[in-house]
């Protein structure tokens, strides 16, 4: 059973760049990318730094740190010093509203 939370308003969302959510105390980040909205784990598994504030180029988010890179869409780590995936999460965008599934 999905458990679909309400994290942000669509509008709140802008192209090529992330923004920070915490439902239920976890630290999110959520990114429009070509009309597509994609959330993930906001911390960079290489260093203690949010990728909301760093900077994203096609489906990749560049660690505001060491340069590293994540898929946005998997969560996979695409270029070093980054090797371990950070966590991405189910998006579904209803009535101009973000949910995440929290559940997987």
């Amino acid at each position: 059973m999905s458990n679909w939370t309400d994290v942000a308003a669509e509008a709140d969302l802008f192209e090529g760049a992330g923004i920070p959510v915490a439902p239920g105390g976890r630290d999110i980040a959520l990114y429009l990318q070509e009309g597509q909205v994609f959330a993930t784990d906001n911390l960079c598994t290489h260093g203690n730094a949010k990728l909301c504030d760093g900077f994203l180029e096609g489906f990749e988010i560049e660690c505001p740190f060491h340069q590293g890179r994540f898929d946005i869409r998997t969560g996979a780590a695409t270029l070093a010093p980054c090797t371990e995936a950070v966590r991405s999460w189910p998006v579904k965008v209803e009535g101009g509203r973000v949910f995440l599934n929290l559940d997987v």
